[in-house]
């Protein structure tokens, strides 16, 4: 009889690990919307990581995080770095890490508190549809290390982050 809950202890522990074994571990969330402003005006906007605190959903949740500062926004290098004690905030960083004129900004994303993610890199890609209107993509790709994977089975990053993206996204289009 012992034998038998020893196994079935060994079961349900190594079970999870094996399937995390071969579930993907990386996501990717993706949103767009139009904003009626030339792809110039859009990108000389979202360069500048200060102006990201008048549409991000993070900068709503809590506006009192403490932030701090390396470099100079909108340049390659740029690092900010946030606190914060909200649950959708927590701590961490993002690094401007290459600028495509016009066109791409793209950020390296460092996060440190609630969970840690190292190696997490997001976007913003704009494509002119006219002279005066702009589609502007927000992606973001994350990667969960073996076993934390295992977690993609039960969050929704389309809808925890996706749901975020679309309202900064709308924030961002009435704002410009």
């Amino acid at each position: 009889m012992i034998k038998k809950i020893i196994y079935i202890v060994i079961a349900i522990i190594a079970l999870p690990l094996i399937i995390a074994l071969f579930l993907k571990k990386e996501y990717h969330v993706e949103r767009s919307v139009t904003v009626d402003k030339s792809q110039s005006e859009v990108y000389h906007f979202l360069r500048y990581t200060k102006n990201h605190k008048k549409f991000t959903a993070w900068s709503q949740y809590d506006p009192n995080q403490k932030e701090t500062y390396k470099g100079t926004d909108g340049q390659v290098g740029y690092i900010q770095h946030w606190e914060s004690d909200h649950e959708k905030v927590g701590v961490g960083e993002m690094e401007i890490v290459k600028l495509s004129p016009n066109t791409r900004i793209d950020y390296a994303f460092r996060f440190y508190e609630p969970f840690k993610a190292l190696n997490d890199s997001g976007y913003f890609a704009l494509k002119p549809i006219t002279s005066d209107n702009t589609e502007v993509t927000w992606g973001y790709d994350g990667k969960m290390n073996y076993p934390s994977n295992l977690l993609i089975l039960f969050l929704n990053f389309e809808e925890l982050i996706g749901d975020d993206f679309e309202k900064g996204l709308n924030k961002l289009k009435t704002i410009l």
